[in-house]
């Protein structure tokens, strides 16, 4: 598994692998907004914490394409299928491969940017903590969309379809932690739902994402 979560990082790093694609277009949704929407710091730290969550969610989706394409694509896929790691396994590690590339560094620079929409200072810390928790989620829901296109030709707009509904909650759950927490109110329910919509993804979808990547390989 450290083996194949090594190589997968490798190939993230590498020219085209997706690594720092994510974090240019957060930036770039958070240098925009403010040219939309206007300077007024108030309308800005109500809208924050929602077009926050929406970049990460849309720039978790940038690379959720390469997860298993690219190995589809020169027959690693196939060998991985018949190695002695179970596809649950592979799947798992794909995932947690693409957090670290794409999530991880969302969640790191996201105060930064809370900056430039003038987030209220309560709001930060709830801010890393709910991408902490649902970024996460993010990724192993791609990943079982993922795992449903493979072999598909061009099936980017394919999985961003079925992704995106799947990928409600969480938002809706994330925005309302930074929402809550930057206005001094109660966060508990919501993190607690957060946190257990990326416990049940963890849990489930990588035995569904195998599932459809051993149909898929038929």
């Amino acid at each position: 598994m450290w083996a194949l979560l090594s190589r997968d990082l490798r190939l993230a790093m590498r020219a085209g692998g997706g690594f720092g694609l994510g974090l240019a277009f957060f930036l770039l949704v958070a240098v925009l907004v403010p040219l939309g929407v206007g300077p007024e710091g108030g309308v800005l730290g109500r809208i924050a914490p929602g077009i926050l969550w929406v970049g990460a969610l849309l720039a978790c989706l940038l690379s959720l394409d390469r997860i298993f394409a690219l190995d589809f694509e020169d027959g690693s896929l196939d060998l991985l299928a018949t190695s002695p790691m179970p596809m649950e396994g592979v799947v798992a590690v794909k995932a947690l491969a693409h957090w670290l590339v794409t999530g991880l560094p969302l969640t790191l620079a996201a105060p930064v940017l809370g900056v430039l929409l003038n987030l209220p200072v309560a709001g930060y810390g709830w801010l890393v903590l709910s991408l902490l928790l649902g970024t996460p989620a993010l990724s192993v829901i791609g990943s079982f969309g993922a795992a449903l296109v493979v072999g598909v030709k061009r099936g980017g707009l394919l999985l961003s379809l079925l992704v995106l509904p799947l990928y409600v909650p969480t938002l809706i759950f994330g925005a309302e932690v930074v929402k809550r927490g930057a206005a001094g109110m109660e966060v508990s329910v919501p993190l607690l739902l957060l946190a257990g919509i990326t416990l049940g993804a963890a849990a489930l979808l990588p035995f569904a994402a195998a599932a459809a990547i051993r149909v898929n390989l038929r």
